[in-house]
């Protein structure tokens, strides 16, 4: 495996932290309460937002053919599977189209996620794609799209792609794919090698539910979730899917005793928190209907950055899914649930 606090795919000297773009008024919900994340206060008086899929459609209508030549390709192109923690899936920047589009996908971008959620992950992007009021192609700006198929057709998914970031939006078009397939998500905050409080780190919060889960386990339970063989970063290979429902790695639910399967549920919903309800929804329904039973929780004792026993790099796998978070030198977070591998 790989150096654990090295990142080759991530270039820390363009990224410095602003903290005050993740500052915000008030924390708000249950999550916000247990985890001190801050969320955004939502106001009564903003309008609905539109759905990203009626975006979608709006935004490729509104492509000229130089555009469509750049980022559409057919549905069953191999490029729309492919996930990694730093790319571009095309070499068409969103700063390269026109204002109204990128509104447009902005709009998208953010429909994508829970409201409460939304401007975090935004300001996330922002930073750990390098934004700089001056340069356009920085930021949000410098990140890609990719469309395949074609809206109204039954089979069509927009597809984001950045430093940290993967998103996919397919209105329910492909069966049976949580997300519309793998996605990413990740953050470097203050710095490249993260402390172990993880500092203003947007996703950190998920780590600390998974560690109030290990806590809660025995010595025995403890001895089998512990381990030292986390996956490789490999893009598109590090989300394969076993298909297996026994003999995985780690603690499985079904050894969990009723109280801890109750903070297995916690843990589920805080990594799902950020996203859109659908997607929460579809991913748990998937989840389940391969049996919560068969998730195994595993940490990774040998990637324990400041060696305090709050173990930063941590999976939950089940038969048709993984949920990889690596949080050295900074959060990497790998995503995959599908109906059947």
């Amino acid at each position: 495996m790989s150096n654990p606090r090295s990142c080759p795919d991530c270039n820390s000297s363009r990224f410095e932290l602003d903290r005050r773009q993740f500052v915000r008024a008030t924390a708000v919900g249950a999550v916000a309460a247990s985890t001190g994340i801050f969320i955004r206060p939502i106001s009564a008086e903003e309008p609905a937002a539109k759905k990203p899929e009626t975006l979608v459609a709006q935004l490729y209508k509104s492509l000229n053919e130089q555009q469509r030549a750049a980022v559409c390709f057919g549905f069953d192109h191999p490029l729309r599977q492919e996930v990694d923690n730093n790319w571009h899936i095309t070499k068409t920047r969103v700063a390269d189209f026109t204002a109204d589009q990128q509104d447009l996908i902005r709009e998208i971008f953010n429909g994508l996620h829970d409201p409460e959620y939304a401007q975090q992950v935004m300001q996330q992007v922002e930073h750990d794609n390098g934004r700089r009021p001056d340069v356009p192609k920085s930021g949000f700006g410098s990140c890609a799209i990719a469309m395949f198929g074609e809206p109204g057709t039954g089979k069509f998914e927009f597809v984001f792609t950045g430093r940290h970031v993967t998103r996919r939006c397919d209105g329910d078009s492909i069966e049976g794919a949580a997300f519309g397939g793998p996605i990413f998500y990740g953050h470097a905050a203050k710095s490249f090698n993260e402390p172990a409080d993880h500092a203003g780190n947007i996703y950190w919060y998920q780590a600390k539910r998974a560690n109030e889960l290990f806590q809660a386990l025995d010595g025995k339970q403890r001895d089998v979730a512990l381990r030292t063989d986390a996956r490789d970063e490999a893009g598109t290979k590090t989300v394969k899917l076993s298909g297996k429902s026994s003999a995985l790695a780690g603690l499985a639910v079904s050894d969990m005793t009723a109280d801890q399967r109750e903070l297995m549920e916690k843990v589920m919903h805080d990594v799902l928190a950020p996203f859109r309800s659908g997607d929460r929804d579809e991913s748990m329904k998937l989840i389940k209907a391969n049996g919560f039973e068969n998730l195994h929780l595993s940490f990774y004792k040998n990637m324990d950055v400041g060696d305090d026993k709050v173990w930063d790099v941590w999976q939950v796998e089940g038969p048709a899914m993984v949920w990889y978070f690596r949080g050295d030198p900074h959060v990497h977070t790998w995503v995959h649930i599908r109906e059947t591998a």
